[in-house]
């Protein structure tokens, strides 16, 4: 309609005599389109007037002959193929490989000493580590390489006991052993820091053997603590060798002051334990994962995995649904609906009493409340084991170390397979919204970053991916459909229109096109921008039917909110009166946020809020499978080296 109204214009302008052809406005502004006088289209309309045959063919007083039309039309184009833009692989991991302590590095010579009968003793001067350094001659430690080197830095440069006390190991030493015999409990792997404790009791006129004996295991016990701090801090596996949808920057704790400062600790095992991620996320993992290994399997309640139950439908299922509600709802909802409970007889209609209690289970479980039965519920209901559920945790222990180990008390948190997005304040979540994120074959990447920019009305640069294997097709065949749509399109950087390409020949990345703010924008009101490499943001939408359903993994990648001006609020400090006024103005702005707020673009089948148990969800991207794999590849590496 648009093109149609500047046709119009110009074309009255001309009959008019106006000299010059007349250009609509908003034709001019999308992209150049028309601004630059070379352009076909442009020559066209000027050229209108110049003669009455012109006008008469406009306004149909002549029609033109077919033969001229076929003369004039262009050959046909023969398209160069391109090469389809496509996202990240999966990858066979290949887990850290753990090599041997080099000893020999150690400085300060050997120095032994035996007295005329046969018993060792140590020569004036000599301090119980040098005594017992020779047991470092034929000793094999093996380790992750970081903590390899912190040993041979620590030692070399002091060399002093950290675990001993004369004859025997100190009191830090048994309080970390019992810290790395219980690793089991975080989600690690306690046989990976197995250390053999010298016995009490020893040979006292042998004492150089004693402090071998010591010596060995100091050093043994150093590389177990080494290794379960980098463990504890960044996770045994490394995501990004998992495929290229993780994003992390590995953390690098220094392990020679790890090491000092746990044995220094008035309290080495809580010093230890300290550097596995805080807050009240992973304390409820930890507790829940001990509940999980306690609790009996229980009564198993069978439901098809394919029921479709409706309110006001009648099925066999009614009275398992019923019964399987009850073994997992809260108290709460229990108690709210205990008459219903206390009186059901396996009645076949599924009532409304009973489709408020489903109402009520759903509202728990964070899919929709709308009292249909259907795969989701059933799975939440009946589809996971203590054992599915034990495994869910201990991936989430090893994905929450990939996190900051302290995450800040203002913060956005996105979690992928719960499709959510929340804001926190203070530590407690403050607000929640719920999100559309990337279709399996266009995953959202886990990553960190910061949030910078809420942009008011908002440009869309349309991805090379969606340009290349989405839109080209349609190109090659209708140049002008960017044209129609009112997109802005640019050619090695200048401003051009849609129809000007030439669509059969463009290579990647030669072409940029932008879809301008607009009730249509594919963006809606808002985005919000936190700048990374994989251009994934927050934003509006203005297809909002999404937002129902409970598998809401339908995007390109990005993160749709179904309340953005709710979200942007928070990060910007101000009202949501206040973002809609800045919207209600039409104008594309920029609003800068203040403050440091970290964004997670998170994936965890397993999550719990402060305060809340934990809630399982649905693999949509199926990645456990692939941590699982990366996981066992870890253990079997450091099984065979030990």
């Amino acid at each position: 309609m648009v093109f149609k109204h500047g046709l119009c214009v110009a074309l009255i302008a001309l009959m008019a005599g106006a000299g010059e052809a007349y250009i609509a406005p908003q034709f001019a502004q999308a992209g150049g389109a028309l601004d630059n006088p070379n352009n076909a289209a442009v020559k066209r309309i000027r050229n209108l007037g110049n003669n009455s045959g012109d006008r008469r063919n406009v306004f149909g007083f002549r029609r033109t002959r077919p033969e001229q039309r076929s003369a004039s039309a262009p050959a046909e184009r023969k398209s160069t193929p391109v090469a389809p833009i496509s996202g990240p692989t999966y990858k066979t991991y290949r887990p850290d490989r753990l090599v041997a302590v080099k000893f020999g590095a150690i400085s300060d010579p050997l120095v032994t000493g035996a007295t005329s009968d046969g018993v060792s003793l140590p020569p004036l001067g000599m301090n119980a580590f040098d005594e017992g350094r020779s047991a470092l001659d034929a000793l094999d430690v093996r380790a992750l390489p970081e903590a390899a080197k912190a040993i041979v830095d620590l030692y070399s440069s002091d060399p002093a006991y950290l675990w001993v006390a004369g004859s025997s190991i100190n009191s830090a030493a048994r309080s970390v052993l019992a810290v790395l015999e219980d690793a089991d409990s975080v989600g690690l792997n306690a046989s990976n820091y197995s250390v053999e404790v010298p016995e009490d009791g020893y040979d006292v006129t042998n004492g150089a053997a004693r402090q071998q004996e010591l010596m060995r295991f100091e050093m043994k016990l150093s590389a177990a603590v080494a290794d379960y701090v980098l463990d504890a801090t960044r996770g045994r596996v490394d995501p990004n060798r998992i495929s290229g949808y993780h994003d992390f920057k590995r953390k690098t704790p220094d392990l020679v002051s790890a090491l000092k400062a746990v044995s220094n600790s008035d309290d080495a095992g809580a010093a230890l334990y300290g550097y596995n991620p805080q807050g009240q996320h992973f304390t409820a993992f930890v507790e829940e994962l001990k509940h999980l290994k306690q609790a009996d399997q229980g009564k198993t309640i069978d439901l098809p995995e394919d029921l479709l139950l409706k309110p006001g439908q009648s099925s066999a299922e009614t009275k398992n649904l019923v019964r399987a509600i009850e073994e997992k709802a809260s108290d709460e909802l229990k108690a709210e609906h205990a008459l219903l409970l206390a009186s059901y007889i396996d009645n076949a209609e599924y009532d409304p009493d009973i489709v408020s209690l489903v109402k009520g289970f759903q509202k728990e479980a964070g899919l929709a409340s709308d009292g249909v039965v259907g795969p989701r519920t059933v799975r939440a209901l009946v589809g996971e084991t203590n054992a599915a559920k034990i495994e869910k945790v201990k991936l989430s222990m090893e994905r929450a170390r990939w996190l900051p180990g302290v995450l800040e008390s203002r913060r956005v948190f996105i979690n992928q397979p719960a499709f959510t997005a929340t804001y926190y304040e203070d530590g407690k979540p403050e607000f929640t919204t719920r999100t559309v994120v990337g279709k399996k074959s266009n995953q959202t990447y886990f990553f960190d970053d910061t949030i910078e920019t809420v942009e008011v009305n908002p440009y869309w640069g349309v991805p090379q991916s969606i340009i290349i294997n989405e839109m080209l097709p349609k190109l090659q065949r209708d140049p002008s459909y960017l044209d129609r749509l009112g997109y802005q399109v640019t050619y090695n950087g200048r401003a051009v229109s849609s129809s000007g390409v030439n669509w059969h020949s463009v290579g990647r990345g030669a072409v940029g096109v932008r879809q301008p703010p607009g009730d249509d924008n594919a963006l809606g009101e808002l985005k919000i921008l936190f700048p990374n490499s994989h251009a994934i943001y927050m934003h509006d939408t203005p297809s909002k039917s999404l937002f129902s359903r409970d598998m809401r993994a339908f995007s390109h990648g990005c993160v749709r909110l179904q309340d953005p001006r709710g979200m942007a609020s928070r990060v910007l400090g101000v009202s949501v009166e206040e973002v809609g006024r800045e919207i209600a103005q039409g104008k594309n702005k920029a609003l800068p946020v203040s403050g440091n707020i970290p964004v997670h673009v998170s994936y965890f089948t397993a999550w719990a809020e402060p305060g809340e148990k934990v809630k399982y969800f649905a693999d949509v991207y199926d990645r456990d499978s692939y941590l699982e794999k990366a996981i066992d590849a870890t253990d079997a590496e450091r099984s065979a080296s030990s």
